[in-house]
């Protein structure tokens, strides 16, 4: 299957299992909490299950792994990577800055991945050699070399109180014209789209990262984890426009990339 197919079908599953999320979207739903303290919902569940089945009718042969539902045929070749609500907390208080993230991957490379922002009617999806499109049409990361004029962004900051990451980001932050926490894969999006310069986020799983890798990527930007590893499996995660990489991961203590 080529790039294109394979853009075209994670899009594909990324616009029908956001859209059931989207349903969901501002109507009460009940809020459990996972093993892991996260809360999850009716919505997250219903839309990895809507992923899962289309993927299942189209590619039995695939692996699928998702946030809720865990591992399916771990030996494939090809696995798929889903999130359906990045960005839950953000979804349960009815925010719109929350999205829904696909990939499809051989090992630890991508092949393509889709993010969807249902409630704000934007599309991405990218593969490698294919170009990042949003909505459509090609994007580009910004061209802004000068930090002092960037929009610096992380989901939230709690980090801060790590030792060494805290006061690395502080560092950033001072010398940034801007510094948000429009987080989740939100703050991707608007690196990707070129309306910010830098998006950070301590925590990261594959299915929070596998997607956007290709999409940063494509649209020329640099994405790797904290130690300037070009990887969505590090745990953690850097994406910058290509004119500021070396000198924020030289802020930020990530010094390969």
């Amino acid at each position: 299957m080529d790039a294109q197919a394979l853009m075209q079908a994670a899009e594909e599953v990324a616009r029908r299992s956001g859209d059931v999320a989207l349903g969901f979207f501002r109507q009460g739903v009940t809020v459990d909490t996972k093993g892991d303290g996260t809360p999850v919902t009716v919505a997250d569940r219903t839309a990895e299950k809507t992923a899962r089945e289309w993927i299942e009718s189209r590619f039995p042969e695939d692996g699928i792994l998702g946030e809720e539902f865990g591992e399916t045929r771990a030996g494939a070749k090809r696995r798929w990577i889903l999130d359906p609500i990045d960005g839950t907390k953000t979804f349960i208080r009815g925010v719109p800055l929350w999205g829904t993230l696909v990939a499809v991957a051989e090992g630890e490379r991508i092949l393509a991945g889709a993010a969807y922002f249902p409630p704000v009617g934007e599309m991405l999806v990218a593969a490698p050699g294919q170009g990042c499109w949003w909505n459509g049409k090609r994007t580009r990361v910004s061209a802004e070399a000068d930090l002092s004029r960037a929009v610096v962004l992380s989901t939230d900051e709690r980090f801060l109180a790590h030792p060494d990451r805290g006061a690395k980001w502080r560092a950033l932050a001072a010398k940034a014209s801007m510094d948000r926490t429009w987080g989740d894969c939100y703050g991707y999006l608007l690196v990707a789209t070129g309306r910010a310069e830098v998006m950070v986020d301590e925590f990261l799983s594959p299915w929070d990262a596998a997607a956007l890798q290709p999409i940063i990527e494509e649209a020329g930007g640099v994405f790797t984890d904290w130690t300037g590893t070009r990887t969505s499996f590090g745990g953690n995660g850097i994406a910058t426009n290509a004119a500021l990489a070396e000198q924020v991961r030289e802020l930020l203590g990530a010094k390969r990339a």
